[in-house]
């Protein structure tokens, strides 16, 4: 047994309570590789952010378990290193998909998991949230539940349709759960193709697709049956059209992707929204760099070579995401 608080890292529980607070959202930046990890961890000590480092299934498959651990430490270690006397890092597993696997991780110095039971029936997903909660909170791990369903593509995690989050049963659920935050569905989505394009209208002037406004009438509404409980926005990368045409210039093929405005993510994080996850933009940052260098550089083959000004991207794109969307940066306590 692995306890997180001996790797340094902290649970979500004061640090949600903050942002509630004080009208921001924490950045949950998910991550595979070494570069990732770098970016992300670089740009919370240069903003002074609070931020999670999240896992999928699929990522703590590619990048082994005990790695990942050493890595959270590293992490810590790190960002110390760089200056920041008293880092806030989480280390989240994202869509945990059982009991096995969420305990697993907590074993192994995660300080707080997700439990997804969103494609159960509800007394199926309460009863499986519930034994998660009960096992975490004997070592003082944060657990996130969800109730809806998001459309979207994420790893191992694949719907073809939403389902917004019924307000009348958050009470309910929260309270039989002891559940310490929850993902809601109210239009976000995962992967780049949040949306379909007959889903979306055209801009006359650019021919890009504007994607349908979120559901925020459903988020007043859950704000309403639970006021300052933490509320949890998944698939909310906003698919930034600078990278995708980057990548279509350099050979890529992504027609038609298009994710969340970020004005409308904005908008969530002065809510009782105090986590927004993102995914999607990180790959596309990283991709994009990846595909300029090897095109302006064709005689390169030293991962370094790529991977550094791939890092560099993927850190500006988390930098402008804490101080221009989310409002995380100064928020350390120091």
């Amino acid at each position: 047994m692995v306890n997180y608080k001996d790797l340094g890292l902290v649970n979500t529980r004061e640090m949600f309570k903050k942002a509630v607070a004080g009208g921001y959202a924490i950045p949950a930046f998910n991550f595979n590789t070494m570069e990732q990890m770098q970016a992300i961890v670089q740009a919370a000590v240069e903003t002074k952010s609070p931020v999670i480092m999240q896992v999928s299934k699929g990522a703590r498959n590619y990048a082994n378990a005990t790695i990942l651990r050493y890595m959270a430490e590293g992490a810590v270690q790190y960002a110390k290193e760089l200056g920041c006397e008293h880092p806030e890092i989480v280390l989240h597993l994202d869509h945990g998909d059982s009991f096995e696997l969420c305990k697993d991780c907590i074993d192994m110095g995660f300080s707080s998991v997700m439990i997804d039971g969103s494609s159960l029936p509800y007394e199926e997903n309460i009863a499986l949230t519930k034994k998660v909660v009960d096992y975490a909170h004997q070592y003082d791990v944060t657990v996130e539940a969800e109730l809806g369903v998001l459309a979207g593509v994420e790893d191992e995690v694949v719907a073809e349709e939403s389902h917004y989050t019924k307000p009348e049963e958050v009470i309910d659920f929260a309270t039989r759960t002891g559940c310490d935050s929850l993902a809601i569905s109210i239009g976000t989505s995962h992967g780049a193709y949040k949306f379909k394009p007959e889903q979306c209208t055209r801009d006359p002037k650019t021919g890009k697709l504007v994607p349908p406004p979120l559901a925020f009438d459903v988020l007043a509404e859950i704000e309403k049956k639970l006021p300052g409980f933490p509320i949890v926005l998944h698939g909310s990368s906003s698919v930034p059209q600078d990278e995708v045409d980057t990548i279509n210039k350099f050979g890529g093929n992504l027609p038609d992707a298009v994710g969340i405005p970020e004005e409308q993510l904005r908008q969530a994080a002065k809510s009782a929204v105090c986590k927004i996850n993102i995914d999607s933009d990180s790959r596309l940052a990283m991709t994009a760099a990846i595909r300029q260098h090897f095109a302006e550089h064709p005689d390169h083959f030293d991962p370094r070579q790529y991977l550094k000004p791939a890092r560099e991207n993927m850190k500006k794109m988390y930098i402008h995401k804490i101080v221009n969307v989310l409002g995380s940066d100064g928020k350390l306590a120091q």
